[in-house]
């Protein structure tokens, strides 16, 4: 199952730990991918084999709020996203909630530590 509905916690639907790897995979080595994000987060997602249930509204409501929050200006560099690439995954495959995915990065790349 590629997707799961929206809890009562308010959670995103997390990702099937396998389109997120793919997609993991290819933002950290593709620079042709990581363009396709860059400009349609929601292509990409399917191009790494996210599926969309046919008819169901809410999943596709549920899909572009994720594009929506995926958008980016400047994307991360590829050394930071292999870096994160654990907690990226964690936070895609358990839900969003309120932790927003670190893929937009500004010109002068900075990484905040907690």
């Amino acid at each position: 199952m590629a997707t799961k509905k929206t809890g009562a916690s308010g959670k995103a639907a997390p990702l099937d730990p396998k389109v997120a790897g793919k997609l993991m995979d290819k933002l950290s080595t593709d620079n042709e991918f990581r363009r396709l994000f860059k400009n349609d987060p929601g292509a990409a997602l399917l191009q790494a084999g996210h599926k969309l249930p046919k008819g169901d509204a809410e999943a596709a409501a549920r899909f572009e709020q994720w594009c929506g929050c995926a958008r980016v200006q400047n994307i991360a560099p590829k050394s930071e996203i292999i870096k994160a690439r654990q907690e990226i995954l964690a936070n895609l495959t358990a839900g969003l909630g309120h932790q927003p995915i670190q893929l937009n990065a500004s010109t002068a790349v900075r990484r905040t530590r907690k």
